[in-house]
């Protein structure tokens, strides 16, 4: 393997994707390339195909899981499957790069038993539930109902940080950001 794997997993509204964009546009340094998941969900007002997700028919993720191109994958929500393709973890670390995913907590389990010491793991930890049910509102993409479904699954999913390589707490952005670069450069470096 020619780059490194980063994997960041985090209940949904933590802050990860915020983070994953602060890094790749101020630490060059890190030459950090965005795994891009496929999913079978719709897209949310301004995403696009191939920029946010590979938007995906039920039927298009249910034949790439068959033809084993995915290298984890879950249903996420009921119907609701994420995953991340081989092509796209060769693409970027074939090419010299660090691949850094953004990946739900099951399948960055799943990914890191598969790569191993090969790959970096973090978890990043909301401050407290009542913080995290804060931002799920304050970002308006969801309902109440489902802000509810994930705030249920988030208490789950925290269970499962003693299980990744390092866990970093969002509770001041910058510092939390500081902090993953820091891993991430420690990751590289060894």
């Amino acid at each position: 393997m020619k780059g490194n794997i980063i994997i960041l997993s985090a209940p949904s509204g933590t802050g990860k994707s915020s983070i994953i964009k602060h890094l790749m546009k101020t630490r060059p340094d890190l030459d950090l390339h965005f795994s891009i998941s496929a999913t079978n969900r719709s897209p949310r007002k301004g995403e696009q195909h191939e920029r946010e997700y590979y938007f995906l028919s039920d039927e298009e993720f249910r034949s790439k899981v068959e033809a084993g191109e995915f290298v984890e994958w879950q249903e996420v929500y009921d119907d609701t499957y994420y995953g991340t393709l081989m092509s796209e973890v060769k693409r970027v670390v074939d090419a010299g790069h660090t691949l850094i995913m953004d990946i739900d907590v099951m399948g960055s389990l799943d990914l890191k038993k598969r790569f191993g010491d090969d790959a970096l793991s973090i978890f990043i930890l909301p401050p407290s539930i009542q913080e995290l049910e804060k931002r799920l509102h304050n970002r308006g993409t969801d309902s109440d109902d489902v802000v509810a479904m994930r705030l249920a699954k988030a208490g789950y999913e925290m269970t499962f940080a003693p299980q990744f390589d390092c866990v970093v707490v969002n509770d001041e952005f910058d510092k939390a950001a500081e902090d993953v670069a820091d891993k991430i450069e420690a990751f590289i470096k060894k």
